[in-house]
């Protein structure tokens, strides 16, 4: 049974900008460069004819291609013990509209829609038993963090398999959104 995320791939050179932001930090295991994606929507475990069902769902996406581009830094629980660190984007309506579009194609299919607003984030590390303080430094030290703009111009369909030595993320299918006429 496959397990299946929609993710927006970043560009070598911003994952090298984010990995440039790790410090040796107590119970942060850091995100190897191939993990760093832009999670639009989880899907989870889904049964083989389902997996089909959302390929096709999703062709085609019908969005255009758009700019982003990371900015800041925060941690999840807002107000507990940090669990995970992220980086986040600059406001983009377009970004917005596309993942409202592959929320409305997921659900149609019959899956439970996405109980949680959609906070776009890149997560950089799990954190576990992390003071409260090192996660807090982290922020301080990266609070002007920013990369270049990049531009989004396709989604894609993962699944995700567990090992022992972590998730390994297979590409299942590729989703081009529509050349922009408009000048970046």
């Amino acid at each position: 049974m496959p397990r299946l995320f929609i993710a927006v791939d970043l560009p070598e050179r911003i994952k090298d900008d984010i990995i440039a932001t790790y410090v040796n930090m107590p119970g942060a295991r850091w995100m190897d460069e191939e993990h760093l994606h832009l999670t639009l929507r989880f899907i989870g475990d889904v049964p083989g004819d389902m997996a089909v069902r959302i390929k096709n769902a999703l062709r085609p996406i019908n969005a255009p291609s758009f700019l982003l581009n990371i900015k800041n830094v925060g941690f999840f629980p807002p107000r507990r013990d940090p669990r995970i660190l992220w980086v986040g984007l600059t406001e983009s309506e377009d970004l917005i509209r596309l993942q409202s579009k592959i929320e409305r194609k997921v659900v149609s299919l019959g899956l439970e829609p996405e109980g949680r607003k959609f906070h776009p984030h890149v997560t950089v590390a799990r954190l576990n038993g992390t003071p409260a303080t090192k996660a807090a430094q982290y922020l301080t030290q990266n609070s002007l963090f920013v990369t270049e703009p990049f531009t989004v111009s396709a989604v894609h369909l993962y699944a995700s398999t567990l090992h022992r030595d972590g998730s390994h993320y297979a590409k299942e299918e590729s989703y081009a959104l529509q050349i922009s006429n408009s000048k970046f």
